[in-house]
């Protein structure tokens, strides 16, 4: 989705700058002045018996602003602020429905769904209403017609999987908080403080209590719920990250390298959530942020002299995928999800010094791959946890989880009752398995790139190999699932990062090593490359 200069538009300092890479945008300011909206409670009421808790800091006072007819109207309190839902009849039932034309692990592949669908004149939009899904836009196909319509239409075309997702509704969730013995019920509710601090807790959790700077907008989304919206500047966004990314006690190098691709992240991403007008969430479908409740003195000090910082290939801002480990060797892009690679991620082996040449010894080659499986010492994630693993599961385990996954995919094959075989049947050159046959009692299906890792409970990764196992009697009792990594494996590893600190590199250095032919830019410096 190549977005191209002829659209940019930076008139004035509220204009966003689209720059002509994929999806990213930063605005015409100051890097300091460019203000995020991260989704930090998502599908608020959901549950009926969902609750917030907003409290000022210390010696402050909540402002709580709303529209009161056509009038704004704003009330101070000093107090905690707790805001409940409640079900509110309808006065007539109300049909919500949507065409899904796909359900996915990850933004990425719906993503790229959503672009093939625009290729054949289909207009979508991307949703997340638990998982990521694909739907036909509501305002074009906006009657039941229309809609059942174009469903025929997909699936004479063979695209058996879309489906049209119908309630009909007669309660919706109504959102209401009490200020100064008085309750208010409203659909969106801005909250400010003097301080710029406001406490959140979530269901009365002492763990989900979290200090969110900036302000916070209560506002319904498209599920029907509300979401809690935090509007903060990127700088400060990056505070409730980077300690809850790689960790407060990181290497110096490792943290900003982690502050320099957080922030590339950032701005890369600002689409991810245009269905429900906000940019970026709170968990691991974007990037981890608690606020600055787990800031500390180095990650501020590693954010700060990296202040502005941005990884940059030909002039443009990176895809600045990261994860947990690679278990040795980084993925390439296109073998994860499907879409346009990207020439800066591809496969590396994750090692400070020569352990594996994997243009003599590819890892398409299964016997080649359990070889380099069987390695475990020179890696930079060699000492840690998730470098190897082994996980048995029982056939009933693994029909279970592929049951279920196939059932949210709305897959005729949801139906089997007998898995009788698992074979790999097509691994990328750096291993990570690209297609994966499942024969069951109703016929054989296959799994592709990230579906694997949705499909059983079992594996970390799509870097692992199987062993049936038979515990000591007649037929196969289930799998043993030998592999390596934690997550995608996709670019810069956190661990193999803090070993490389540790070896005395510095941030630039680690990140060329993740992100071949990128270099470390000002983001200022990049926004005039895109406004030529």
């Amino acid at each position: 989705m190549k977005i191209s200069l002829e659209r940019l538009s930076c008139t004035i300092v509220t204009t966003w700058c689209l720059l002509g890479l994929t999806g990213a945008s930063v605005p015409a300011t100051k890097v300091s002045d460019v203000e995020l909206k991260i989704g930090i409670v998502q599908r608020f009421a959901s549950l009926p018996d969902d609750e917030l808790i907003l409290e000022p800091t210390k010696g402050d006072k909540l402002k709580l602003t709303f529209t009161d007819g056509k009038k704004p109207q704003t009330l101070v309190t000093a107090n905690p602020v707790k805001i409940q839902t409640a079900m509110q009849p309808l006065t007539q039932p109300f049909l919500d429905e949507q065409v899904i034309l796909g359900t996915f692990r990850t933004f990425e592949t719906a993503e790229n769904s959503a672009e093939m669908w625009r290729k054949k004149g289909i207009e979508v939009e991307i949703a997340q209403p638990e998982r990521w899904q694909v739907w036909a836009k509501r305002e074009v196909y906006n009657t039941p017609l229309l809609r059942r319509l174009l469903l025929k239409s997909v699936n004479a075309a063979g695209k058996k999987t879309a489906y049209v997702d119908s309630k009909v509704l007669r309660r919706v969730p109504q959102a209401s908080w009490v200020v100064n013995g008085y309750r208010y019920n409203r659909n969106q509710l801005k909250i400010t403080s003097d301080k710029n601090l406001i406490g959140v807790s979530v269901n009365g959790k002492a763990k989900s209590k979290y200090l969110y700077a900036g302000k916070l907008q209560l506002q319904p989304n498209a599920y029907g719920t509300y979401t809690l919206v935090n509007e903060v500047p990127l700088e400060t966004y990056l505070r409730g990250v980077v300690p809850y990314e790689i960790g407060a006690n990181a290497p110096e190098a490792a943290m900003q390298a982690q502050a320099i691709i957080a922030r590339t992240y950032a701005l890369r991403n600002l689409r991810r959530f245009e269905i429900d007008q906000y940019q970026l969430c709170a968990d691991t479908h974007c990037q981890v942020y608690y606020g600055l409740k787990g800031a500390t003195e180095k990650t501020d000090k590693a954010i700060s002299a990296t202040k502005g910082m941005v990884l940059t290939y030909n002039n443009e801002l990176v895809d600045a995928l990261y994860s947990s480990t690679t278990g040795g060797v980084t993925a390439a892009f296109s073998s994860v999800w499907d879409g346009e690679n990207r020439p800066y991620l591809k496969p590396i082996v994750d090692a400070p010094q020569n352990v594996w040449n994997l243009s003599e010894q590819n890892l398409a080659s299964e016997k080649n791959f359990r070889l380099f499986m069987s390695l475990n010492k020179g890696f930079n994630e060699s000492e840690q946890q998730w470098f190897r693993w082994r996980k048995e599961s029982s056939l009933e385990n693994i029909t279970e989880g592929l049951q279920k996954f196939l059932k949210v995919k709305n897959s005729p094959f949801a139906k089997f009752q007998t898995v009788k075989d698992i074979q790999v049947v097509e691994r990328s050159p750096g291993g990570r398995i690209l297609n994966l046959a499942v024969k069951t009692d109703i016929g054989t299906f296959n799994l592709h790139k990230d579906e694997v890792r949705s499909a059983f409970f079992a594996p970390r990764s799509t870097l692992f190999y199987l062993q049936p196992l038979n515990k000591g009697k007649p037929g196969v009792w289930g799998y043993a699932f030998v592999g390596g990594g934690l997550g995608h494996g996709v670019g810069l590893s956190q661990v193999g990062a803090q070993n490389l600190a540790t070896l005395g590199w510095k941030s630039p250095q680690i990140l060329k090593f993740y992100y071949p032919g990128t270099q470390v830019q000002m983001l200022s410096d990049v926004m005039k490359m895109g406004n030529r």
